[in-house]
């Protein structure tokens, strides 16, 4: 479509930092975080429409830290006020093109600029990724924690529903079979995966996945557990382990994700808007069909915003065989209201999300 009345221009863009405390401290191999520290991003057109982005960086992960994520969206004003938001796709290349590496910042604003075209046109977000909005069920995650507290929580998570589980390990081996396989007892019925956050070597990951055996546990996926750039390890433990292997921090962009099959490195590609942005994740994601592997989406520590637009993303493209979007159940309150068991119910326009401004 062309002609005037398809424009939709962008007449300001508006950028703050989101700090939301946790509920509880949440420790992975990474390091222990007590608060999500984000940026969220307003596109608002000159018809008023205004198009809601956030994105949660995580030094270790994306390299950028709260400050850095909202001082770049805030230069985007330059290239995105008078854009027309009816061409998208290059505008978002363009914001690429722009602060390559920004990936907590480029989530953001390239959300916010789906999010306010699709509200313009009156469409769900994932109408643009080819699906209507459906429920997506996640899964929950349980921190590095002791073995006791492990169980309790895996108990809790099933008694509200949560049919698939994710423990974080990483750290010592010992502990993270121990706590995974306190977690089996909690709850002996739920699907569980472990992510390691590139804390291992390929051998203290085969000596973890060894011991659980040891202890009658089978896992449904094994999460990064060597270092992204270790392709070699990872497929080491691919060739030798029982569970499907996933690439999650080695994948940032469509040609990592072309590595990672190049490699015969991983039967499953970790699909997180938090590294690649919403465009990009679709990309990856035919990569992956291409390459018969399997699909998983995951998240930082976004609120319902960034939740929800990853979930828009899942129904819409309709590909994914895992899906890890738990975040924002881990804050203390959030931005919106949302669900606390499994479901993550998802509507339009837009990804559906207005943040409540008093928090």
């Amino acid at each position: 479509m062309t002609g005037e009345a398809s424009e939709i221009p962008v007449a300001e863009l508006r950028v703050e930092p989101l700090t939301l405390a946790l509920e509880a401290p949440f420790e992975i191999a990474l390091g222990t975080r007590r608060e999500a520290r984000n940026v969220l991003v307003e596109v608002e057109t000159e018809d008023g429409v205004v198009g809601y982005g956030e994105g949660s960086p995580l030094p270790p992960v994306t390299g950028e830290t709260q400050d850095a994520a909202v001082a770049v969206a805030r230069e985007a004003a330059d290239l995105l006020v008078g854009r027309d938001l009816a061409e998208y796709r290059a505008v978002c290349a363009d914001l690429r093109a722009a602060f390559p590496g920004a990936n907590s910042a480029l989530f953001a604003l390239e959300t916010a600029v789906l999010d306010a075209y699709a509200r313009s046109r009156g469409l769900a977000l994932s109408e643009l990724f080819g699906g209507p909005p459906e429920t997506v069920e996640t899964d929950l995650t349980i921190p590095i924690v002791g073995s006791d507290e492990a169980r309790e929580r895996a108990a809790s998570a099933a008694g509200a529903g949560f049919s698939h589980l994710k423990i974080k390990a990483g750290d010592g081996v010992s502990a993270a079979v121990e706590r995974v396989a306190a977690a089996r007892e909690g709850a002996p019925e739920a699907a569980l995966k472990v992510d390691a956050n590139q804390g291992w070597s390929s051998k203290e990951t085969l000596r973890f996945l060894r011991r659980l055996r040891e202890r009658g546990v089978e896992l449904a996926l094994l999460e990064q557990p060597v270092h992204r750039d270790d392709l070699a390890g990872l497929a080491r433990v691919r060739d030798r382990a029982r569970a499907p292997v996933a690439a999650d921090e080695a994948v940032f962009s469509p040609e990592d994700a072309l590595a990672v099959v190049r490699a015969d490195a991983a039967d499953v590609i970790n699909v997180k808007l938090g590294k690649s942005g919403p465009v990009a994740a679709g990309e990856i994601a035919a990569v992956a069909d291409a390459a018969n592997l399997d699909l998983m989406v995951g998240c930082m520590l976004e609120s319902a915003l960034g939740i929800r637009a990853s979930a828009h993303v899942v129904a819409g493209l309709g590909s994914f065989d895992y899906v890890d979007l738990d975040g924002n159940r881990l804050l203390a309150e959030d931005v919106a209201a949302s669900e606390a068991g499994p479901d993550i119910e998802i509507a339009g326009p837009g990804h559906g999300v207005v943040p409540e401004r008093d928090r």
